[in-house]
């Protein structure tokens, strides 16, 4: 998959590119694979190997090591499609305004089914990247293409292994960042079963992880001036509603109730809802891994 991914590279109809490939502590022959691309690309390919740190730093070894004028992510399993830097290094030239450009994403399924429409929101024209990239991450990783001077700017990526994107992404958008739109394929998500990253979300240190994420997003939520009373902003209290019970019901008693804490606080005059009021007295007395665990088995038999 490596090599498919290197090669929809390779294939792009612009010029001139370089492929980073961080191979971040792989125990299987990925960094040997690595090594020969590059040995058959010395002009375009260099690979950093660096000890296993998750894929936060895997992106900021790779930020820190670019020299272009535009950044693209790539994960491994994922694919571009040939004129995607075309196209959108020739609408972010043509709109000096924006600062990301983004197409569809087609979705590749296990089956080896195609689907026929864009994937999250990628088929869809947004304007500004807040208010929507709190509702959810718009696209995939494939999707944008940024500046780098953006890149730059919002500077290192943190040591996180899940939704280290949507946090990345959520401080880039706290600058007030427009897009351009590109309505063709751009890019490939490959949905597989040789396990991805998101699979383990729901792990213990892996819920950690988000609870921070969470509350960077939210941060980054309020830096942009977003109140209480837009939809996205109603939409991700109860994002954090849920993950403070998930985090309880993983043992996370600490990440719990910061997470319901900040729910309540983006939720503004609602954070006073009984539903608030009651969750709160049965985490004094219950305690908030308890008081998950009760949430979630409740929510499972509905």
């Amino acid at each position: 998959m490596l090599r498919e991914a290197v090669a929809s590279v390779l294939a792009q109809t612009y010029r001139p590119i370089e492929i980073l490939i961080v191979d971040d502590g792989s125990t299987d022959d990925t960094g040997a694979v690595a090594d020969a691309l590059a040995a058959e690309h010395p002009d375009l390919i260099r690979v950093i190997h660096q000890q296993n740190a998750g894929v936060g730093p895997a992106r900021e070894a790779g930020r820190l090591a670019a020299r272009g004028e535009f950044i693209q992510h790539l994960d491994s399993d994922d694919l571009l499609y040939p004129r995607k830097f075309e196209m959108q290094v020739a609408g972010l030239r043509a709109h000096p305004e924006c600062g990301v450009s983004y197409g569809w994403t087609r979705e590749h399924l296990p089956s080896g089914e195609l689907l026929p429409t864009p994937g999250r929101r990628t088929g869809q024209r947004i304007d500004t990247m807040f208010p929507a990239m709190l509702q959810s991450r718009c696209w995939q990783t494939t999707t944008p293409l940024y500046r780098a001077s953006l890149i730059h700017r919002a500077g290192a990526w943190l040591p996180l292994r899940n939704e280290e994107d949507w946090e990345y992404d959520a401080r880039i958008a706290a600058f007030g960042v427009r897009l351009h739109y590109c309505e063709d394929w751009v890019s490939e998500m490959r949905h597989h079963r040789r396990g991805r990253l998101s699979d383990f979300s729901m792990r213990p240190d892996v819920l950690r992880d988000r609870a921070r994420a969470h509350a960077l997003i939210l941060e980054h939520a309020w830096r942009a001036g977003i109140d209480a009373d837009a939809p996205e902003m109603k939409h991700f209290a109860r994002e954090l509603f849920l993950l403070a019970r998930q985090c309880g019901d993983a043992g996370l008693p600490e990440e719990s109730k910061m997470l319901f804490l900040l729910a309540r606080e983006a939720s503004g005059a609602r954070g006073n809802h009984i539903q608030f009021r009651l969750y709160a007295a049965g985490a004094r007395v219950l305690g908030w891994s308890f008081m998950g665990r009760i949430s979630c088995l409740s929510d499972h038999l509905r």
